[in-house]
């Protein structure tokens, strides 16, 4: 029996030194969501939920997929941004560095990329002890 099974890939992106106007502008957001969104082939499912704090706030997002979830959230006091992909399909990599970089001003970005679901160790058995 296998006992490994992946779910999802899930992506959790850091940039920073991105251009703190850029950060609060829902526009700009909407920009990278749907190149993200394009360049994967990922699937909408209705609008994207937008949510621009007061002042010189950042910017919230989310979409939900029918591969899962996109979001993100803006920190323009730090020119921080931070997004969550979560795909249950396998997709390939997008070029977060060069991406955000381009279109946040991003000058580090920084990817955690997690498969989801469970791997059983190597000489493990299932079970409790």
């Amino acid at each position: 029996m296998n006992s490994s099974v992946v779910v999802g890939t899930e992506w959790l992106v850091e940039a920073e030194g991105c251009g703190p106007d850029l950060l609060r502008e829902v526009s700009v957001l909407r920009e990278v969501f749907g190149a993200i969104i394009s360049d994967l082939g990922l699937i909408p499912i209705g609008e994207a939920f937008w949510h621009k704090f007061p002042g010189e706030g950042g910017v919230t997002g989310l979409v939900a997929l029918t591969e899962s979830h996109l979001a993100c959230h803006t920190y323009p006091e730090h020119g921080i941004a931070t997004f969550n992909l979560y795909c249950c399909r396998k997709r390939p990599e997008w070029d977060w560095e060069a991406r955000l970089g381009e279109m946040l001003g991003a000058a580090r970005v920084r990817v955690t990329r997690i498969e989801r679901g469970f791997e059983e160790a190597a000489g493990t058995a299932g079970g409790a002890a």
